[in-house]
């Protein structure tokens, strides 16, 4: 058992991904002092040029997306003794898994063109526990400053992070918003049953996520006016739980939102038709 007075080793890695997750916490500003209180950051490309193969808490952003990724991946596993999903691309296949829908070959080729060969990739793209074992998860795209400090607090206490499991819709609620549903009824019902026909749903006016995602980003798309994309992944069991009531009020089924919208839940769908 390691001395009191020795702090925790904290690694970031990247995969699959954009990096903005660890940006957010590079900018963290005086928060980041409070980290540093209690952690000894010894890997981080975003803002050190120091690195070690000693740490005990690995945050990995980006998904995994071929061999290479996956025996990288493995490697930190053995390493560290607790993971952290960061960010929706880590967490739940994020951004990358829209191809996972599509055919292999036509992703390749629309992507790098004549050199479509020489890149080795997967057919699908995964979030980490796809690979590994993942001890944490933070959601969202970009994550919440706020929730990154209180899962990394969770870990050093030995607690269990206190993760919403219920939809984006009750912090609607509770911040007052205005459902996106409702803010043009008429209007908008006719839009999405159109769109939905059509099998067209980017024509459809404001369309939202929030019945079936998971919150804890208190609402924040909807409340600055625009509409929940469901960066944080599905809500467990999302057919029980997903506020029916809101969609079946405009003639849409779960099913259909989760189908139209494959912005973020590419994978998460998957897995979904696979447990049935």
């Amino acid at each position: 058992m390691k001395p009191e007075s020795v702090k925790p080793k904290v690694a970031f890695f990247d995969f699959a991904g954009c990096e903005g997750d660890q940006l957010q916490v590079a900018n963290m500003e005086e928060k980041i002092l409070d980290l540093i209180e209690v952690v000894d950051v010894v890997n981080f490309r975003e803002i050190m040029t120091e690195r070690s193969d000693d740490y005990d808490i690995a945050f990995i952003e980006g998904s995994i997306a071929s061999d290479h990724d996956a025996e990288r991946l493995k490697g930190i596993r053995e390493n560290a003794s607790w993971v952290v999903a960061l960010g929706s691309c880590a967490a739940i296949g994020g951004i990358n898994s829209i191809r996972n829908a599509q055919p292999y070959d036509l992703v390749q080729d629309r992507v790098y063109g004549d050199d479509a060969d020489k890149i080795e990739a997967w057919d699908v793209a995964k979030p980490i526990d796809a690979v590994v074992d993942v001890d944490g998860y933070v959601y969202g795209c970009p994550i919440n400053q706020d929730e990154f400090v209180h899962v990394v607090e969770s870990l050093l206490q030995g607690k269990d992070p206190n993760i919403p499991t219920y939809p984006v819709c009750v912090e609607c609620k509770m911040n007052e918003n205005v459902c996106v549903f409702a803010r043009d009824p008429e209007k908008n019902a006719a839009n999405i049953k159109q769109a939905v026909d059509n099998g067209s749903p980017a024509e459809a006016g404001p369309f939202c996520l929030g019945p079936v995602t998971r919150a804890g980003c208190d609402s924040q798309c909807v409340n600055e006016g625009t509409t929940c994309w469901g960066c944080r992944g599905l809500v467990p069991n999302p057919n029980e739980n997903a506020h029916q009531e809101v969609l079946e009020k405009y003639g849409l089924s779960v099913d259909e939102v989760m189908n139209k919208f494959n912005l973020y839940f590419g994978w998460q769908q998957e897995e979904l038709k696979n447990e049935q």
